[in-house]
């Protein structure tokens, strides 16, 4: 039997070359369940970003407003802009059972764990080894060699926060690490206390028992 259900935010964060991306994307190739958290931003919009897609794009007078109310799970200043994520969206898409995956870093995930702790499970991913993740960062293309040594250094720093995860994940075969996160949110689906006509459900059958 299939019961009503409140969805899951699954937190996945690694250091850069991971493979936070790359699991991300084999799990909304394979579950149309799983939607992206959608911050608001009072970054300027690009010219290939859709609204409600991308970001929600608001001015800093409503971000701080927001921010204020406690419309905002997690907030954060990058290069002076501000992201959130915007409290509302999150309840309705959670209160819905879909699941939402989130791609913060582990300052963000504490200030969820504040205000979200009971709706969250987090899971933290790790290469193999540092020259496994180097060569990642290379095959990529995309950064000078002094930004690749800037992001090994903030790797460091954030596998310092490893244990502040609720599953960690070793990185060595991409397949595996995907099967392995979906087993994971395939659990936090099943939690009691997420089945919302479970209650209900066991009372029917005492009463199917107190009937015989």
């Amino acid at each position: 039997m299939d019961f009503q259900r409140r969805g899951v935010m699954l937190v996945i964060a690694s250091p850069s070359g991971a493979g936070k991306s790359s699991i991300s994307r084999a799990l909304f190739d394979a579950d149309d369940n799983i939607r992206l958290s959608v911050s608001v931003t009072t970054r300027a919009r690009r010219t290939d970003e859709v609204e409600g897609k991308h970001y929600y794009f608001i001015d800093e007078a409503q971000f701080r407003r927001m921010q204020a109310d406690g419309e905002l799970l997690e907030s954060a200043e990058v290069h002076g802009n501000f992201y959130g994520t915007p409290r509302a969206k999150v309840e309705e898409q959670l209160a819905a059972g879909k699941d939402i995956l989130f791609d913060i870093d582990y300052q963000g995930t504490l200030q969820l764990y504040r205000n979200s702790r009971k709706d969250m499970v987090t899971v933290f991913i790790l290469p193999p080894t540092i020259k496994e993740l180097r060569a990642r960062l290379e095959r990529r293309a995309q950064d000078s060699s002094g930004t690749i040594e800037k992001r090994l250094s903030n790797a460091r720093i954030e596998m310092d926060h490893f244990s502040e995860y609720d599953y960690v994940i070793v990185n060595q075969d991409l397949g595996q690490s995907v099967s392995r996160v979906r087993s994971i949110l395939d659990s936090a689906r099943l939690e009691r206390e997420r089945q919302l006509n479970l209650p209900s459900f066991v009372k029917d059958l005492q009463s199917q028992i107190d009937s015989l």
